[in-house]
């Protein structure tokens, strides 16, 4: 969604920048790409292309821990999957309504 702080491109892996989609997911668990750390500290990593060595992405160390903490890889696991992108969708516009109200006392007499 284009919302990274700076304008980075870090963490944006989808090639459908500015709309709601669950390539992020899809492409995080992609298993022909090899991730490496590409920063002195680790907190830096390169996505490439198994078979080519073709870059695809950069990812920072908190975006791929969606794909190594077992409970948060269950969660991508379903967002990832082929037939959940009306999932990811609704699921997420309910979860910002859900934050984007919590202080709106009026909406709920």
């Amino acid at each position: 969604l284009q919302a990274n702080f700076d304008g980075s491109a870090l963490g944006v892996m989808t090639d459908r920048q500015g709309q709601l989609t669950n390539d992020f997911f899809v492409n995080l668990l992609d298993m022909g790409t090899a991730w490496k750390a590409i920063s002195p500290d680790r907190e830096v990593f390169e996505g490439s292309d198994r078979k080519s060595g073709v870059k695809k992405w950069e990812a920072g160390r908190a975006d791929l821990i969606f794909g190594s903490n077992a409970e948060l890889r269950a969660v991508a696991e379903i967002y990832g999957s082929a037939d959940a992108k009306d999932k990811f969708v609704q699921d997420f516009v309910k979860a910002w309504t859900k934050v984007m109200e919590l202080d709106r006392f009026d909406l709920h007499r």
